[in-house]
């Protein structure tokens, strides 16, 4: 076995974004194989997939201690997701074979992507515009079984086939559902449950995928250290340095594998740029104002999408 020394400093790099900001690695790792490395799609989700299996508990186990995890939310949610992550990888093996699949792959990835991104934006924005919220404790949470379970079925079936939206969809949905829960126990609840969802994806890829141990091995040499300090410096991470270059990164990867020509791709990212400059030099001068919210009103639907990006 042979440890390809770019690809450790990948897995470096994006490990330490995971610890460092919550965002999940398969949204960064995935399209960086894909279009760096020019890894096949297929075997770019189950490496990835694996990979991310080994690393998924550093950040569970730090919520686990804090007690922000909501126990009775992870049984519901893994009883929809571990069967249907399974079931998104045999689907995706049932949509073609050769090039047609591994485009798409692609396509699905980058619509993944762009959902990805499209939850930091929309969090920067409404946390902008959030009043005080009631610190709501877990014991106070009422579940709804039905749409906790719906909730894993459509997170599986997209990390199984993309190995994406462990993190971002489903904390966007979970927080549509459960808009009282604080970010940190909607992150812990998520990075908790996605374990099992990520490992049953893994065994999937490993058996009807295309698992390479070298490349998921070289991913793992370098991400594990870089998690482990990111996760030690996350208490003082400048988020608001390194979101948007998240959704700039985000973007781009999204574009290129959805087929956009280079010119298309540069001019996104200058319109993400040039809007994210706006909202920030306007919130600094107060262009922008800040909403009022009474501590025990519930969040309004758009405003629970706010800390969807917590958990990657």
């Amino acid at each position: 076995m042979q440890i390809d020394l770019p690809i450790v400093l990948a897995g470096l790099v994006v490990g330490f974004a995971v610890g460092l900001t919550g965002m999940g690695g398969g949204a960064l790792m995935t399209p960086i194989l894909v279009l760096v490395f020019k890894v096949d799609p297929l075997t770019a989700v189950s490496s990835d997939l694996v990979a991310s299996f080994v690393m998924k508990p550093v950040g569970a186990s730090v919520h686990l201690r804090r007690g922000t995890v909501d126990l009775r939310l992870v049984r519901w949610l893994v009883l929809g997701s571990v069967p249907a992550a399974f079931a998104g990888v045999l689907l995706l093996k049932s949509l073609g074979g050769g090039e047609d699949l591994q485009n798409t792959i692609k396509v699905l990835l980058g619509v993944a992507l762009l959902l990805a991104a499209s939850t930091i934006v929309i969090k920067a924005v409404v946390q902008h515009r959030r009043g005080t919220t009631a610190v709501v404790s877990l014991d106070d949470i009422t579940i709804r079984p039905a749409l906790t379970v719906a909730i894993g079925v459509l997170g599986g079936v997209v990390v199984g086939m993309t190995s994406v939206g462990s993190g971002s969809l489903m904390v966007v949905l979970l927080l549509l559902v459960y808009p009282s829960l604080r970010a940190s126990q909607l992150v812990g609840t998520d990075l908790v449950q996605a374990i099992p969802l990520v490992g049953a994806a893994s065994v999937a890829h490993i058996l009807f995928g295309d698992f390479q141990f070298g490349l998921t091995t070289s991913l793992l040499v370098g991400a594990l250290p870089g998690v482990y300090i990111g996760a030690r410096m996350s208490a003082g991470a400048p988020d608001r340095l390194i979101r948007p270059v998240m959704v700039l990164v985000l973007t781009a990867s999204a574009l290129k594998l959805l087929g956009a020509p280079t010119g298309a791709v540069g001019a996104g990212l200058l319109a993400v740029l040039v809007a994210g400059t706006v909202y920030v030099i306007g919130g600094r001068m107060g262009w922008w104002p800040r909403g009022t919210r009474p501590a025990d009103e519930p969040a309004p639907v758009v405003e629970a999408l706010a800390p969807a990006i917590e958990a990657g």
